[in-house]
């Protein structure tokens, strides 16, 4: 008789607080144009849409779903979507789960899982302005010569 696999250990609630410090964070930066918080469509996230200035034509929309979980666990996905119908998409994890160690990175063109294992800091601030580095240096070699 084989056992029942064991349900993944919950990510918790949101945590409203620091998504809604993420949002008021967000709106202070000029690389987007939206920030919305906790929108109908997706009530348990930030979803923040980049000023398309920063990108050649051809990429129709770029944009973060960050969701933050009273656990401290989380997942901050970026993704652009192109004119041709195609997008490239990144994420960065702090979650338990069963293909990578619990803080993880999964990469483009198409946030594969599994991903590579990754250390974050501990504070939010200092999660978001890690990524948000990494993400200015993918949009800077759009226009590397």
């Amino acid at each position: 008789m084989s056992e029942e696999p064991a349900d993944p250990p919950s990510r918790g609630p949101i945590d409203a607080t620091i998504l809604d410090r993420i949002a008021t964070r967000l709106r202070g930066s000029t690389r987007f144009e939206r920030v919305e918080r906790r929108p109908a469509y997706a009530p348990n996230a930030v979803i923040a849409d980049y000023d398309l200035g920063y990108f050649p034509g051809g990429i129709d929309r770029a944009y973060l779903r960050i969701r933050w979980f009273e656990t401290d666990d989380f997942s901050i996905h970026y993704a652009e979507q192109y004119r041709r119908g195609d997008s490239w998409a990144c994420r960065w994890d702090r979650h338990p789960n069963d293909h990578n160690a619990r803080e993880h990175f999964h990469p483009p063109p198409d946030a594969a899982t599994p991903g590579s294992d990754e250390t974050y800091a501990d504070d939010w601030r200092d999660v978001l302005a890690t990524v948000l580095t990494r993400l200015d240096e993918r949009i800077d070699a759009f226009w590397i010569d």
